[in-house]
């Protein structure tokens, strides 16, 4: 398997520290506000490159942590007067179920900066005794850049170019340090350490978790794998990695994976230009499997630019698979597992640095050739089940076309509009065991004018919106 480093800047072959197992870990969200579409975009592309692992039969441990204490949850809490407490645990929860629409899978681990605090005060500790951290006048704990050597080395660049944008304190020893620990005396949220009252520096977390729930012993890096957005590359992930370099014995991941930015109609996503909406929104518009095959469509690594345009045709495409699994209903599928050529071909191109633009055409090209082998050959089991066979490879490895057909092309209606269709579909099975044809046939014909088509199987009847 290759994967591409960010470092290195080159594709790796993949070789895990410890044989047949993975730590992947991938910075989450700080929950001041509802997810939006770069959310969405690195949450797939780890969410997949989990998926892939997985297929290649690896163990993985996977883990995305939870800002829940932040100036920006705080300032949120003075603006709405809600507590800051009932902020983070709304949107993690919204965050979750946002992910959860889209097919994200749950990670392995979901540690909570509030609850994280020891570990982040022990490293602080230690980058004090090791002389890589000091105390200012204020109590605030800043890391000193200058004590470490290989500071720059992991996003390559010459100088502390673009530092500006961090508050300039006259204290700090160089304009690149960066706070590990910021004092309090206002009586704002803040927890007791051996530095005093404060509340921990952003960079500091990720560190601080994985050395609490994945760092192994007498290993070279404490991790396999660290993912986020590419805008994390300088500075938290620079930061990250000083701060595991200088407080412990290894580096902090052998491999370092980023994803491109999201544009909207060709301009960078961002909250200032007012184009970062949020995925609920979309989620309203479009079926989560909709803009997951969407969003991954793309090669991770390039920036996306999401339009609606592109996003219908899109649906479209995926619409396709849909259809064949309808071709395919009413299969066994605990009986299709068999593995297939298609699956090692579509695996082959994802280990590839996931290159879905091959996998994609991959697909394409199999519905076309099902669609001509059950139009040929509707009945033959063995075909049919080779094709349900791959479907399910498909819907295990990245993670759509996991729907029944029918409920598919059922988005988009409201509750008491199913439900109306459901009682109509009842009362015409009711008619036909009674032998009341006149009525069954009647109660087509609304549904018919309902633009519903419908489907007598050995599984019950099925139905969906005509177009």
């Amino acid at each position: 398997m290759l994967l591409y480093d960010s470092v290195q800047k080159t594709k790796c072959k993949f070789e895990p520290l410890i044989e047949s197992k993975v730590s992947l870990y991938v910075c989450g969200p700080t929950v001041y506000d509802d997810a939006h579409l770069g959310h969405a975009k690195s949450a797939l592309t780890f969410d997949l490159l989990r998926r892939v692992l997985e297929a290649n039969g690896y163990q993985v441990t996977f883990a995305r942590n939870i800002t829940d204490i932040d100036d920006k949850i705080i300032k949120k809490s003075i603006e709405t007067g809600r507590s800051v407490q009932e902020i983070a645990t709304d949107y993690t929860n919204s965050y979750r179920l946002d992910m959860e629409a889209i097919g994200v899978r749950t990670p392995t681990l979901e540690p909570k900066a509030t609850e994280s605090i020891p570990a982040m005060t022990r490293m602080i500790g230690q980058l004090i005794e090791k002389k890589h951290a000091y105390v200012i006048s204020n109590g605030d704990v800043y890391f000193d850049t200058q004590s470490d050597k290989n500071y720059f080395s992991l996003s390559n660049r010459q100088s502390n170019e673009n530092i500006s944008r961090v508050e300039k304190i006259s204290e700090k020893r160089n304009d690149a340090d960066f706070a590990l620990w910021k004092a309090v005396h206002d009586g704002s949220v803040s927890f007791d350490s051996p530095f005093g009252l404060g509340r921990p520096g952003w960079h500091l977390e990720c560190s601080a978790m994985i050395e609490q729930h994945l760092a192994q012993p007498n290993l070279p890096y404490a991790i396999d794998i660290h993912g986020g957005g590419a805008d994390l590359l300088f500075p938290h992930h620079e930061n990250e990695a000083a701060q595991t370099r200088c407080a412990t014995n290894h580096n902090l991941a052998r491999y370092w994976v980023h994803n491109g930015f999201i544009n909207v109609d060709g301009e960078k996503m961002s909250k200032s230009l007012g184009n970062s909406f949020f995925l609920k929104d979309a989620l309203k518009a479009y079926h989560g499997e909709v803009l997951r095959f969407y969003l991954l469509s793309t090669h991770y690594r390039g920036d996306f630019n999401f339009n609606e345009e592109d996003l219908i045709a899109s649906k479209k495409r995926l619409d396709r698979l849909y259809r064949l699994k309808k071709r395919l209903f009413g299969l066994d599928p605990y009986t299709t597992d068999t593995p297939t050529t298609f699956n090692a071909t579509l695996l082959e191109v994802l280990n590839d640095d996931m290159n879905v633009s091959k996998a994609y055409a991959l697909i394409d090209e199999l519905i076309s050739n099902a669609n001509d082998a059950l139009d040929n050959n509707s009945k033959d089991k063995i075909i049919r089940q080779n094709l349900l066979s791959s479907v399910r490879y498909i819907e295990k490895v990245l993670g759509f076309g996991e729907e029944n057909p029918y409920h598919y092309f059922q988005f988009g209606l409201d509750e008491a509009t199913k439900v109306k269709i459901d009682g109509l579909i009842v009362k015409r099975s009711e008619a036909k065991a009674l032998k009341d044809f006149a009525a069954s046939d009647a109660i087509r014909d609304e549904l018919i004018g309902m633009n519903v088509s419908i489907m007598d199987t050995a599984n019950g009847t099925f139905w969906e919106i005509a177009n």
